[in-house]
């Protein structure tokens, strides 16, 4: 199992909770990543939002790109998943500027495709929001031309979105023959595409029956493209590590709440705009990402049991989000990590 976290980008995790002690910026970022990285997490995932989902839309919010050179040329080992919507980007510019990045990071650069679900986001910032296929064919489009700049000495490229003639793109990416393209989707026409031309699939915050389910569904798709398999399934997930069950049920209890609303102004879209598998309740809404399904609350060692059941339907990165992140990154490194590693050896032996 690899170990990665959201960037805390939004000043929080928790719509139900006015301060998490957890500052929406660059500083407090660096601070995460570099403690995390001396932890030995893995990677880190940058959401790209130009409002605030969390908080609030009047509430600071860090843009992902700019955020991500910067911790690329401050960090040594840890992976730097910075998400991306073709609906505000042009592909080739895109490809450079990644292309340019994998190098500041020495060959640690990759990207999580998003087609976009935010109607008045796109409407604030201007993106092309189309009905939901048409932006899962821009997707494809975007990633044929990413692929294709990365890959081949000239490119030229004639679609419905993108036009290029005879593009170069130079220096290439470290990263051969592209960085990883991680893309997540629950409605039919992502899954086409994720299993066609992504590298790895992250999925939201499920139960580990739900999780199987996908993963192996995602692992057939594959299969019959008759490319090789996808790299990693990465799930997103919410961790409340406690001395204690009761302690932890507190936490859990306490976080989700519901007083204030003001945290929810994109749930109607996110909801209605994307072809989400799971109803979505408040409730899950409280935590970003689904975060609460994985049920990653309790003691460590009860986590870490989670973990590895898991593990066994083919899970292999957790994305974690937690509140407050720098304490509690340190807390799951130094106490659910090395139980993890300790249950695991001893199943084996009884095994």
């Amino acid at each position: 199992m690899k170990y990665g976290f959201w960037l805390p980008i939004f000043g929080g995790w928790l719509r139900n909770v006015t301060e998490e002690n957890m500052p929406p910026t660059f500083e407090y970022a660096k601070k995460v990543i570099q403690s995390a990285e001396k932890w030995g997490y893995d990677t880190t995932l940058i959401a790209e939002l130009y409002l605030n989902d969390i908080k609030g839309t009047d509430k600071d919010s860090i843009e992902a790109w700019s955020t991500a050179a910067a911790l690329a040329a401050v960090t040594e080992k840890i992976e730097i998943m910075t998400a991306v919507r073709p609906i505000y980007h042009n592909p080739a510019v895109t490809a450079k500027m990644a292309a340019n990045i994998d190098h500041i990071s020495n060959g640690r650069f990759t990207l999580n495709v998003v087609s976009g679900w935010w109607a008045e986001e796109a409407k604030q910032y201007g993106g092309d929001f189309t009905a939901h296929d048409e932006r899962y064919d821009r997707t494809k489009e975007f990633l044929e031309v990413l692929r294709g700049l990365w890959t081949e000495e000239t490119f030229s490229y004639n679609g419905k979105f993108y036009q290029l003639e005879n593009t170069k793109l130079y220096p290439k990416p470290v990263q051969r023959p592209n960085p990883v393209l991680y893309a997540g989707g629950e409605s039919e026409k992502g899954k086409q595409i994720i299993s066609t031309l992504c590298d790895a699939y992250v999925i939201h915050g499920h139960t580990i029956e739900e999780a199987a389910v996908k993963i192996q569904e995602m692992k057939e798709r594959r299969q019959q493209t008759g490319r090789e398999p996808l790299q990693s399934f990465g799930m997103a997930a919410y961790v409340i590590c406690r001395d204690t069950e009761e302690e932890a049920q507190e936490e859990l209890k306490r976080i989700t709440t519901v007083d204030d609303l003001s945290g929810y102004a994109g749930f109607e879209d996110f909801t209605s705009k994307s072809e989400l598998e799971q109803q979505i309740k408040l409730q899950d809404y409280s935590v970003s990402n689904r975060g609460l399904r994985p049920n990653l609350i309790g003691t460590p060692e009860q986590i870490a049991r989670q973990i590895l059941e898991f593990e066994k339907v083919g899970v292999n990165l957790l994305l974690l989000q937690c509140s407050p992140q720098l304490e509690e990154l340190e807390r799951f490194a130094k106490q659910v990590m090395p139980k993890v590693e300790e249950l695991r050896f001893s199943l084996s032996n009884i095994d």
